[in-house]
């Protein structure tokens, strides 16, 4: 490719970037900054007067504190569902590729079809009420980690082919049993894929609205907080602005900081797959 031309398609990428990350991000972080007749007017300008710390300080005491306990309540969910995602689908994912079986096309139908088709809300509904977890922390920690699985699955599956067969052999004629092969000598190796599961389903599940809406209204997480400041009479969108910031902050931290460790994950999975 010709030197101008690569410079051109650089430059057409950062303005592709800053229209669809940059301006949005801006656009939010200014109206943050304005009181409530300002931000009304929904415009790309600068404030009149900065209201910053009034606009924080309103939105975490509203509604006593409400912002507080959805913070604390989107970490128990996101750091439960993460924990168990992740050594539920390394060992399914590990189990697939070492014990070929006639139910193996099944099981690989059912990942596939989690991938595809479209979460149930009705009959998961159902289901939780069945057993009682309907509107409850562990119901919504069970869906988030079923919705998961899938991905997380193919993910750890295809680095798992990479790992020689020599170590179990070698481990089991140590006398390593099931569980001790997996734990000790296979899950350690799959650190790369690990933090890759880890930071992609972290960032979905703490940003969640649509699960955390259906399965448990009553129990309050950071997306469902937006609700307080938007009604159908009276949008307080400073405040509205003020508490997607503070919401937007801790996922776009986890994935700044992990980014290397992201794409290195997902990059020796797909080449050694």
């Amino acid at each position: 490719m010709r030197t101008g031309a690569r410079y051109a398609l650089s430059g057409l990428t950062v303005a592709v970037f800053a229209i669809v990350f940059v301006v949005p991000f801006v656009f939010i972080a200014l109206n943050a900054l304005k009181n409530r007749t300002e931000a009304a007017d929904l415009a790309f300008s600068w404030p009149t007067q900065i209201q910053f710390v009034q606009n924080l300080i309103d939105v975490i005491q509203a509604r006593d504190f409400m912002v507080i306990i959805a913070f604390i309540n989107s970490a128990v969910l996101t750091v439960a569902s993460v924990t168990l995602l992740v050594i539920l689908s390394a060992m399914v994912a590990f189990v697939l590729q070492r014990r070929p079986s006639r139910l193996n096309p099944l099981i690989n139908f059912a990942v596939l079809a989690g991938l595809m088709i479209p979460p149930a809300v009705v009959p998961t509904i159902w289901v939780l009420q069945s057993v009682g977890l309907f509107q409850t922390m562990p119901g919504l920690i069970l869906v988030e980690i079923a919705f998961g699985m899938s991905f997380s699955i193919m993910l750890f599956r295809a680095f798992v082919g990479t790992v020689p067969r020599e170590l179990d052999e070698a481990a089991i004629t140590d006398g390593a049993g099931p569980l001790r092969l997996f734990f000790q000598i296979i899950f350690p190796l799959l650190k790369p894929v690990i933090v890759t599961v880890v930071v992609v389903q972290s960032v979905m599940i703490f940003n969640d609205f649509t699960n955390p809406l259906y399965f448990t209204p009553s129990v309050p997480t950071v997306q469902l907080t937006l609700y307080n400041f938007q009604s159908q009479f009276v949008s307080e969108y400073n405040l509205l602005f003020m508490n997607i910031l503070l919401i937007t902050i801790p996922p776009l931290l986890v994935f700044l900081f992990f980014n290397r460790q992201l794409v290195a994950g997902m990059t020796s999975g797909a080449v050694k797959g």
